[in-house]
């Protein structure tokens, strides 16, 4: 279960155009004996939900002395937290039966060391995890099995407010469940549930354990990945929340061509078009983006882009908010052009953009940096606290237990030497650690403070 100020629980729905799926059922409901029933369309749907059950690992409360390199030199490592198993459950989703694809959520399967799959005919197989997306909580497993059913994508930028849906899970581990109601809102954002906000809100029943479950029209075709819950104690109160399939699918495209989601980047700070900005520009409605900063050297730079720019569509799809422009940009993958339209000094004019790529690269531990196995660098971006302050490298990850766990380092430091020279950027760190020859000496800043932690 996922928080949300109040409580929240990860669930979502999600799409991607598949074969070797069920028809759709019609969207007027079937009568049995005079009486409408649901029956017959869950009867084909409900066998693409399936149980995900994880194992992962979690560090034991760590001694706090263990943070300064110098009494952990007298603990010798013996007093290191032991990373302990946890055992947690979720929901998935066939989306393609011929080759076993799974959609659920990130959170479900973050750090997990193994994860099971269980089928409604209770079959359970061992998933691969194909890749996985923290920005909209989506993952994609597979299975190899045969005999499966997938739920066909549906649209769900046609769905409207007041519209049936199905959700199906399976709350608190206690077996596939199957609640209903409508559709409460749309294009819900600014709950800070995860990066990239465009949720389907529903009143249909969700609770701890749907996380990863199907959002299914009367159609019976999917229209969200279950996301999140809003309620006092983590229980339903008829305010869910859903990822809608338009965005699971472009990033379950992005995950099976790169294995994650490498996302463009346009180089511009927006804001919503207020009324009062919209009477001022004498624009003739307050829906879009106005641009309040172009980034030198960026995208939009290159294209022409100017404070002041209010962006209204995106090829050709008009635009509701700021939120609504980051989201579509921000799944939009590196290199591609995107067609925008621009109100400028009262005039409409067309922008293309080649969008660019993020500029904070990754580096994970490799062979010439196994003592620090388990971590994962990036460089520092411009939202970072310290950018424009110092120069330095970020610890974006540092699993618990792992070798560079164990040696000191955690997720948030930031690395500006390796044997008192400085270090400004991944490659940088790379070069460094592969010169080093036995102990290596970091000097690490850690929430303001300077610490020196000795590699062995």
């Amino acid at each position: 279960m996922r928080p949300l100020r109040l409580t929240t629980l990860l669930f979502a729905a999600v799409m991607f155009a598949l074969p070797a799926v069920a028809a759709p059922a019609p969207a007027v409901l079937p009568n049995v004996g005079g009486i409408p029933t649901l029956a017959p369309l869950l009867e084909k749907v409900t066998p693409a939900v399936v149980n995900i059950a994880v194992k992962s690992r979690a560090p034991e409360r760590e001694n706090p002395l263990l943070n300064d390199p110098f009494f952990r030199f007298f603990f010798d490592g013996s007093e290191q937290a032991r990373p302990q198993p946890q055992i947690s459950a979720g929901s998935g989703v066939i989306v393609d039966a011929e080759k076993g694809y799974v959609l659920t959520n990130h959170h479900v399967i973050a750090n997990a060391e193994e994860i099971l799959v269980t089928l409604k005919d209770r079959r359970s197989f061992q998933a691969k995890l194909i890749g996985s997306d923290k920005g909209t909580d989506i993952a994609l497993l597979q299975i190899k099995a045969d005999r499966l059913t997938a739920v066909p994508i549906g649209e769900s930028d046609k769905l409207k407010v007041g519209d049936f849906v199905v959700a199906i899970g399976n709350p608190f581990g206690i077996g596939q469940t199957v609640t209903s109601g409508i559709v409460s809102a749309l294009g819900r954002s600014g709950l800070n549930i995860e990066g990239y906000e465009d949720f389907i809100q529903t009143d249909a029943s969700i609770n701890p354990g749907n996380s990863g479950g199907a959002l299914i029209d009367l159609r019976g075709q999917l229209i969200g990945i279950n996301t999140a819950i809003i309620g006092p104690a983590g229980g339903n109160v008829g305010i869910g929340f859903a990822v809608p399939s338009q965005m699971a699918r472009a990033v379950m495209g992005q995950l099976l061509r790169y294995g994650e989601v490498r996302r463009g980047r346009l180089g511009v700070s927006i804001q919503d078009v207020t009324p009062r900005i919209a009477e001022a520009l004498s624009l003739t409605d307050s829906r879009g983006a106005i641009v309040s900063r172009v980034e030198p050297g960026s995208a939009a730079a290159a294209a022409g882009l100017k404070a002041g720019d209010v962006i209204v569509a995106v090829n050709g799809r008009a635009l509701r908010s700021s939120t609504d422009f980051r989201n579509r940009i921000g799944l939009t993958p590196v290199g591609e052009e995107v067609t925008l339209a621009v109100i400028r000094d009262g005039n409409r004019i067309t922008v293309r953009v080649k969008l660019k790529g993020d500029s904070k690269a990754r580096l994970k531990a490799a062979p010439g940096l196994s003592k620090l196995d388990g971590a994962e660098f990036e460089n520092l971006g411009r939202d970072h606290p310290y950018f424009g302050q110092l120069e330095g490298v970020l610890v974006a990850r540092s699993a618990p237990g792992s070798r560079a766990w164990r040696n000191g380092l955690r997720k948030g430091d930031v690395i500006v030497g390796v044997n008192r020279r400085a270090v400004r950027t991944t490659e940088e760190l790379r070069t460094a650690l592969k010169g080093g020859t036995g102990v290596i000496a970091l000097n690490v800043l850690r929430g303001g403070t300077g610490l020196f932690i000795v590699v062995q």
